[in-house]
């Protein structure tokens, strides 16, 4: 009995790693016009970094990339918006985390970006504390368009 269990929890662990690995291998591709982006402006759909009434787990979020970024090396983070090329829009919540990439100059400064994404995935636990899926999958996107 104890060992169906153990069994079945290091097949449930393995699919999970699987699907993890295969979802960030299909990431679906940034437009060719993102290869120029260098500064990137890392932000929620719900108000920037510093905004008081923005949740704190899309703050958390923010931070999280903001390192990833930081850590890979191929952008630069700017924090201010008017300073960026491209903007990674991000929201957390229990049901689903969002990562989403829009141009910097649409859009005005207070009412957020426009209307039209040019890349987003979006998973559970996606943006969450020790591994970033979400912004993996964007590195592998981002690398195919410039390599």
């Amino acid at each position: 009995m104890i060992k169906n269990i153990f069994a079945t929890v290091l097949l449930s662990l393995a699919l999970a790693t699987l699907s993890t690995a295969t979802a960030a291998t299909n990431a679906p591709q940034l437009p060719r016009t993102l290869a120029n982006a260098r500064y990137v402006y890392v932000t929620a759909y719900d108000g920037d970094q510093f905004d008081p009434q923005l949740l704190p787990d899309d703050r958390a979020a923010i931070a999280r990339v903001q390192d990833a970024i930081q850590k890979w090396g191929k952008l630069t983070v700017v924090y201010r918006r008017q300073d960026a090329d491209i903007l990674l829009v991000v929201q957390s919540r229990p049901s689903e985390d969002v990562l989403a990439v829009y141009d910097a100059h649409s859009g005005d400064a207070r009412s957020g970006p426009s209307q039209t994404y040019l890349w987003r995935v979006m998973g559970r636990g996606g943006l969450q504390k020790s591994e970033i899926p979400l912004f993996s999958q964007f590195e592998n996107a981002w690398d195919k368009i410039t390599n």
